[in-house]
């Protein structure tokens, strides 16, 4: 598979009309070669979905201390620490028992990447992904709190249908009822367009861009 800038130089021209948008490449199952190539070219926002991949490809990527690399799969609770090495922000909290080591690992670690986390919502109730539920969003946001971590916004993956508008909608909804300043990562590459429109700040795209 090579790099569709064509794809991508779409995607920037798209998003010229949101100023605060990024775009973030999604990196998973992608090679060195791939992600150092789009370093060269000024890309410096990345996302991985599991962390043992994320520790053997960016750990010997050159120039990595110019990335901004997120976490955007579910994270196990003995995944933890080795995530918050590599990471510099981790958008898939979901449960107060991860909160709970992430708050334990903050301060036993001497050296931590990680300062920022997003929420993750199961916006469409769905059993076989990951995310809190939408009643138990502002309970996990506040013991986020409580326990020191700097929740900067709030993620989700919508159910797998024509028009996700709904559910984005939602999202906004829920944002706004809990602290208007949060962020959103909301769209990946087959409706980032759609979720642009409901105030998303960083789209998570990785198909379209390697093809």
């Amino acid at each position: 598979m090579s790099i569709n800038y064509k794809n991508i130089s779409l995607i920037n021209d798209i998003l010229k009309s949101y100023v605060s948008a990024r775009l973030m490449i999604v990196t998973k199952n992608r090679s060195e070669k791939d992600i150092n190539e789009l370093i060269n070219q000024g890309f410096k926002l990345f996302g991985e979905n599991k962390v043992q991949e994320a520790q053997l490809k960016y750990q010997s990527i050159n120039s990595f201390e110019k990335c901004e690399l997120h976490l955007i799969g579910p994270l196990q609770s003995n995944k933890v620490k080795n995530a918050m090495k590599i990471f510099d922000v981790i958008q898939s909290i979901d449960r107060f028992s991860l909160v709970d080591e992430i708050a334990k690992q903050s301060k036993k670690l001497n050296s931590i990447k990680t300062k920022k986390f997003f929420i993750q919502v199961n916006i469409g109730d769905e059993d076989q992904k990951s995310g809190v539920h939408k009643k138990d969003l502002q309970d996990l946001y506040n013991y986020s709190l409580s326990k020191n971590l700097i929740i900067e916004g709030l993620m989700c993956i919508p159910p797998n249908i024509v028009n996700p508008s709904d559910y984005f909608k939602e999202m906004v909804k829920l944002r706004d009822n809990i602290n208007r300043n949060l962020k959103l990562s909301m769209g990946m590459s087959n409706d980032y367009e759609i979720a642009l429109k409901f105030q998303s700040d960083i789209i998570r795209v990785g198909s379209l861009i390697f093809e």
